[in-house]
């Protein structure tokens, strides 16, 4: 789980320069922009916070999104 913490610094890198880009945390596993809907998984309790993998999930809805999200290919 992500703490509190770092959840209150992260904001989402591809709307950070031009919006808010808060982030919320769904089930757990996933964080979601409130500004332009990017998905970033959250591996091992690490977000992983690369636009890419924010823009893979852009268009699944939030209930569709795989519990665990899979590890991000490299």
């Amino acid at each position: 789980m992500v703490s509190k913490d770092l959840l209150d610094i992260l904001r989402c890198p591809a709307c950070v320069r031009e919006k808010e880009g808060r982030l919320e945390t769904y089930k757990n596993t996933w964080l979601i922009c409130q500004d332009c809907g990017r998905k970033y998984p959250i591996v091992e309790d690490i977000p992983v916070m690369l636009i890419d993998e924010g823009d893979k999930w852009v268009d699944t809805k939030n209930e569709d999104l795989p519990i665990p999200p899979p590890r991000p290919q490299s």
